[in-house]
């Protein structure tokens, strides 16, 4: 409590953030300010609420410098048993109603499975063998919200803040997390983020492995293939720089190449302990050559994995992955590596459910960050104290007594009468 207190760079903030700190940690239906309120202090609610609602709303501290704060003290505990494995990149959906919130669009809602009215962050995770904690903090600000200057001010979106794929969100998150020695490791995402072409060379530019999901339709070229070389120059005319193809000199899909491999190509791989039974399925892994607009490429890209899972009883492949680890990766580390996202699965259930993550109430760019910013700091000691006092992340759960709510208390916009202050 103490080093996010000095984090948030004001003595005077000290206080409140750690009663949202407890509040967050403290069990209870909803998370947003008022109910937390009414359970830290039921005798004087309206002071708690409004002490609470500047600390997540209007104060300016840094969410940046609260995350690093986070990420110190849970790193420390984390990497005493184990290393980091992945950093993770993924985003999550919140539904709401309306348009006034600040970037709620009709957009793809993970949380409902289909567009639906919500707003979209995105997040780099840090991700251990049996742990992960959030890093990195952003929300996607869709098309017409950024070209929306009225909508802009009154929910005090900052003025650098411009349009920008989730991708390119992403990116700045890593090359942020890299400026700051996190511990490197292999970048994974799914393939909302793999599919794009430029993120994964970015990614490469930037020295980094990655193990990225892609669709069934991406290209590439089979094992000893690739696009031809450039024309040989005749002495007249332009020189060409760029590769070549033609009509019998063509890359095949993904889903083809995963067609055409022979039986024996297919192992049976088992990755982790589920729930009731050890999860296993069949995989295949291919070096290949993406292939996708090489032809504005003067130098064909290097090979890398294309990793292939097709379960038995399923009429074709489900999912693929391309992945830049070195060419004598096993197959079994390649599939461990890869499914290593299920973690991810974890952290949104309790963020969600347990700490409130989605309990956020308020229409402004600020508190929604800052009340993220805590829930994380609070995911944070979780995750740590696990790991100091349990032998494994599954091994037990930190629970604290919930305070009663007061007996007269009614939340905001009930329409019984003789609401509480």
């Amino acid at each position: 409590m103490d080093g996010l207190a000095r984090a948030a760079g004001h003595a005077d903030r000290a206080t409140p953030l750690k009663d949202v700190w407890r509040g967050l940690l403290l069990p209870g239906e909803r998370k947003s300010v008022e109910p937390m309120a009414a359970r830290l202090a039921p005798d004087n609610v309206r002071r708690m609420h409004q002490s609470l609602h500047h600390v997540v709303a209007d104060a300016p501290w840094s969410d940046e410098e609260v995350l690093a704060e986070v990420r110190s003290y849970a790193l420390s505990a984390l990497r005493q048993k184990e290393a980091v494995q992945a950093w993770i990149v993924d985003d999550t959906g919140f539904p709401k109603k309306g348009r006034q919130s600040v970037g709620v669009a009709r957009q793809y809602c993970g949380q409902v499975g289909k567009q639906d009215n919500c707003r979209v962050a995105v997040r780099l995770s840090i991700s251990t063998k049996s742990a992960s904690l959030p890093i990195a903090w952003r929300l996607y600000l869709p098309q017409e919200w950024a070209d929306d200057q009225g909508g802009r001010k009154q929910a005090g979106v900052p003025e650098e803040i411009q349009f920008e794929t989730k991708p390119a969100i992403a990116l700045q998150q890593i090359r942020a997390a890299v400026e700051q020695d996190v511990p490197r490791a292999p970048v994974l995402a799914d393939a909302g983020y793999g599919t794009d072409t430029r993120f994964r060379e970015a990614l490469s530019e930037l020295g980094w492995s990655y193990v990225m999901g892609v669709l069934s339709s991406v290209s590439v070229w089979k094992p000893g293939e690739g696009p031809r070389s450039k024309r040989e120059w005749k002495g007249t005319g332009r020189r060409t720089k760029l590769l070549q193809r033609d009509a019998d000199h063509q890359p095949v899909t993904s889903k083809e190449r995963a067609r055409g491999l022979p039986a024996s190509a297919w192992k049976t791989v088992t990755w982790r302990q589920g729930t009731q039974y050890r999860l296993r399925s069949r995989f295949a892994a291919v070096r290949v050559r993406p292939a996708h607009r090489d032809y504005w490429r003067s130098e064909p890209p290097p090979e890398e994995w294309l990793l292939i899972e097709w379960p038995g009883g399923e009429a074709e492949p489900t999912k693929y992955w391309l992945c830049t680890l070195p060419a004598d990766t096993k197959v079994r580390d390649l599939v461990r590596l890869a499914k290593q996202r299920w973690i991810l699965e974890r952290d949104y259930q309790e963020l969600k459910q347990e700490l409130g993550l989605g309990h956020f109430e308020g229409r402004g760019w600020r508190g929604f960050h800052h009340h993220a910013t805590l829930c994380i700091a609070a995911y944070g000691f979780l995750v740590a104290e696990r790991s100091r006092f349990f032998p494994s992340a599954h091994a037990g759960k930190l629970r604290l007594r919930a305070p009663k709510f007061p007996l007269e208390f009614k939340p905001r916009g009930s329409p019984r009468s003789g609401r509480a202050a």
